[in-house]
């Protein structure tokens, strides 16, 4: 984990540039634990599927519309709709949040993934599956429509398939420039890799907490997510209170 720690110091000192909170890093990292936890919970406990992100909902609505069956396709538009109302309403929200709130939306939308955290946990296992599913194709949408960027570099919160593209870029380019001295690629293949690790961590400590808690496991989230919001926060209202113009990259 080294090259996570000195990737993760990539800071405003080192790059002359000011990163948000809210593109820190490290924050980063927690909140694709957090996916990984969701990855884990929603697959062993609430229908063996992933609904941080849709892909495998819109093959499953062609395979049902290209077999005639048209009620089971229709299902699929449920967690795709929840999934676009996600974007949706995270795309909406920023502008009203930060005029009438002291905080940002990404504090805001920190919150939310916490009260819904806390909600899932106090379904019954025998609720059908559908209830979970849908708040956190919501929630996984609105979270990777928010937290676009960590520190100049895009990537994603809430599924690991970009990361693993880009370690791949990341080798090829190490091989390319082998007997070169522009190592300059290394701070972005080191960042996908955390991402990936991290992403990895949060989907085996999920699997062990739904193997003793079931449902109530969802609430280990919680942790990381009460660290992202306090950190969040205290910028909003004091580091940052004078920056809630400053977009985020990637807005």
């Amino acid at each position: 984990m080294k090259e996570c720690k000195n990737t993760a110091v990539d800071t405003s000192e080192k790059s002359g540039t000011y990163f948000l909170m809210c593109e820190r890093n490290w924050i980063y990292f927690l909140l694709i634990g957090v996916a990984g936890c969701f990855g884990a919970y929603t697959y062993l406990l609430r229908g063996n599927v992933f609904c941080n992100a849709q892909t495998g909902n819109v093959v499953l609505l062609g395979m049902a519309a290209g077999s005639g069956k048209w009620m089971e396709a229709l299902y699929y538009l449920i967690p795709i709709s929840a999934y676009v109302a996600g974007a949706f309403v995270s795309e909406l929200l920023p502008g009203p949040v930060k005029h009438r709130l002291p905080m940002r939306w990404d504090t805001l939308l920190i919150a939310v993934e916490m009260a819904a955290v806390l909600g899932l946990g106090f379904i019954p296992d025998s609720a059908p599956v559908q209830i979970s599913q849908i708040i956190i194709n919501f929630v996984a949408s609105m979270q990777y429509n928010t937290f676009r960027q960590a520190e100049g570099v895009p990537v994603a919160t809430t599924f690991a398939t970009n990361h693993i593209r880009q370690i791949g870029v990341g080798l090829a380019k190490e091989v390319m420039h082998f007997r070169s001295k522009d190592k300059s690629h290394r701070g972005k293949l080191g960042r996908h890799f955390c991402m990936l690790m991290f992403f990895l961590v949060g989907a085996v400590v999920g699997t062990f907490f739904c193997n003793i808690f079931s449902g109530k496991a969802i609430w280990v989230t919680l942790i990381p997510l009460t660290v992202i919001f306090a950190a969040l926060l205290h910028a909003d209202l004091t580091t940052e209170k004078e920056m809630t113009d400053k977009k985020p990259a990637g807005h």
